[in-house]
C-alpha cells in the first residue's frame, strides 16, 4: 500500500481507500456479511481510510464500519457525512443543535469517540455562501467531537468557495474521466490551500468498468435506476451526469486505456491517481472480489504525456457537451 498526506490535516492515507455507499444501501442488494469480508480484506492490505455518511441505509453503513473497526480507531480513520437526514435547504439543517445532534448520532453508530473527517453532505452553494455552517463545526472541533471537517461538493464552483474559508480540510468532489474538469483549477487551489482531496465516483457509477450494455439495467433500490435522471438527487452522483446509454458509447471509446493495465476500472482511478494533488480515490465494493480488484489498481502502469493529453481531448470534444449536473 502507498500513502498519501490528506492535505495538512497531519493524516495519512491509502492512495486507495473505500467508500461505503454501496455497502449500506442504494445500489441494489448487498449482504451485510460480504460486506464485512471486504472491509476485514481492504484493511489487512493496508487500507486505513473509510468514507461514509449517515443516510448510508440510513446509517446502517456507519455501524458495519463499527463492526468491522472496533479495536483500530488509531490505525483506521473513518470520514463521515452530514446533513441529507434533513431538509438540505432549510438553514436550521446546518445550525449548532443540528450539527451537534447529527454528530452524536453518527458517533454513536461508529462507537468513537471523535470523527477523523466530518463532513457537510453537497449541501446548496447558499448555506455555503453563508459559511455558519462552519462556525458549527469550529465548536465542534474545539469541543473534540471531530478532528477536521470538510464538504462533499457538486461543483468547481463550490469547491473553490470552501477553500475560502480556512477551517475546511478536505474537498471530497466528482473526479473521473467522465469528469475532468477539476483539474484545472480546483485541485492545483487545494493544494496551494492545503486541502486534501477525496474522490468519490472514480469510475462513473460504473460506466467506466466497460461492462455495462445499453440495454443493461439496474435494480429498483439502486440509485443507478430511481436517479437515472437526477430524480431524487443531483444527476451528476449518478453515471457523472451523462445519460446511461450515451455514457456506455463513450466508455466504448476508452477501452484502449486496459491495454497493459489489466481492467478498465484499474486503469481509470490509475489515472486519478496521476494527479498529485489527489490524496485518495474511494471507490465503492459489495465484496471481496470488488476489494481486490480495485486495489489492483496500485500495481498498473501509469500513462504518458501522450495518453494524458488524448484522454484530455477526448473529454473536451466527446464528453463536455453531454454533462449534466454541473461540472
Amino acid at each position: 500500500m502507498r500513502y498519501r498526506k490528506l492535505g495538512n490535516t497531519g493524516l495519512s492515507v491509502s492512495e486507495v481507500s473505500f467508500g461505503t455507499w454501496a455497502i449500506g444501501g442504494d445500489w441494489g442488494s448487498s449482504r451485510d456479511e460480504d460486506g464485512l469480508k471486504g472491509l476485514q480484506l481492504a484493511m489487512e492490505q493496508g487500507v486505513n481510510f473509510f468514507d461514509t455518511a449517515d443516510v448510508y441505509g440510513g446509517g446502517h453503513a456507519e455501524e458495519l464500519l463499527a463492526k468491522a473497526t472496533r479495536g483500530k480507531h488509531d490505525e483506521v480513520h473513518i470520514a463521515t457525512k452530514f446533513c441529507r437526514a434533513g431538509d438540505i435547504h432549510d438553514p436550521e439543517t446546518y445550525s449548532a443543535r443540528s450539527i451537534s445532534q447529527y454528530c452524536e448520532q453518527s458517533l454513536r453508530r461508529l462507537e468513537r469517540e471523535a470523527i477523523d473527517l466530518y463532513q457537510v453532505h453537497c449541501p446548496p452553494i447558499e448555506i455555503l455562501r453563508d459559511g455558519r455552517v462552519f462556525e458549527a463545526l469550529d465548536q465542534l472541533k474545539a469541543e473534540g467531537k471531530i478532528r477536521h471537517y470538510g464538504v462533499s461538493v457538486e461543483t468547481i464552483e463550490e469547491g473553490l468557495l470552501c477553500l475560502e474559508y480556512p477551517g475546511v480540510e478536505a474537498l471530497q468532489v466528482i473526479f473521473n474521466l467522465f469528469r475532468q474538469q477539476p483539474a484545472q483549477e480546483l485541485l492545483p487551489k487545494a493544494a496551494e490551500k492545503g486541502a486534501g482531496i477525496l474522490v468519490r465516483l472514480p469510475l462513473a457509477s460504473g460506466l467506466l468498468t466497460g461492462k455495462f450494455k445499453a440495454d443493461s439495467t439496474f435494480q429498483a433500490n439502486d440509485h443507478r435506476s430511481f436517479n437515472a435522471n437526477g430524480e431524487q438527487f443531483n444527476v451528476g452522483e449518478t453515471f457523472a451526469g451523462l445519460p446511461f446509454v450515451t455514457g456506455v458509447e463513450l466508455a466504448s471509446k476508452l477501452e484502449w486505456i486496459a491495454q497493459g493495465r489489466g481492467n478498465m476500472a484499474r486503469a481509470s482511478m490509475r489515472w486519478i491517481l496521476e494527479h498529485p494533488a489527489v490524496s485518495c480515490v474511494i471507490p465503492g465494493f459489495k465484496n471481496e472480489a470488488q476489494v481486490e480488484d480495485n486495489l489492483a489498481t496500485l500495481t498498473v502502469p501509469g500513462y504518458s504525456f501522450t495518453e494524458m493529453e488524448r484522454l484530455g481531448i477526448f473529454y473536451q470534444t466527446e464528453v463536455v457537451p453531454h454533462i449534466r449536473g454541473g461540472v
